[in-house]
């Protein structure tokens, strides 16, 4: 399910973050991120059909904003998905997840809570609030 590789059209480029790369700052993208490093800081995308992993191994210290997200690494920060968060059983989750849908497999872990949004929800609705945390 998690190893299955996705039509490239539909997350478009893929920006990777490799293992034993740091990467201090928040990034904005289009398309696809993938991380197997760490990153120290958020990641936002305001494309709805955009997506972030974390894989087994990568560490991302911050919030994500995506439209979906698949975690099977480690995520300290809270997670606002406006379409869909994948947990895998190597997942760790340090804070809140909002999700539209979600699909969690044995040995995902969150410490957090999880936030059902009635529908699909564009990232740049979410809470105000929450958005001002991001940007400090």
């Amino acid at each position: 399910m998690f190893g299955n590789k996705e039509n490239v059209s539909t997350h478009g480029a893929t920006t990777l973050i490799a293992q034993g790369t740091r990467v201090e700052g928040d990034i904005h993208f289009t398309g696809s991120l993938e991380i197997e490093g760490t990153v120290v800081g958020n990641v936002r995308s305001d494309d709805q059909s955009s997506r972030v992993r974390v894989l087994h191994g990568g560490l991302l210290e911050g919030e994500i904003w995506v439209g979906d997200v698949v975690i099977n690494g480690h995520v300290k920060g809270n997670i606002y998905a406006g379409n869909l968060v994948k947990l895998a059983s190597k997942a760790v989750i340090e804070g809140n997840i909002h999700y539209s849908l979600i699909e969690v497999e044995k040995g995902a872990e969150v410490v957090g809570s999880f936030v059902l949004e009635q529908e699909s929800t564009n990232i740049s609705k979410f809470p105000k609030e929450a958005q001002s945390a991001d940007s400090k």
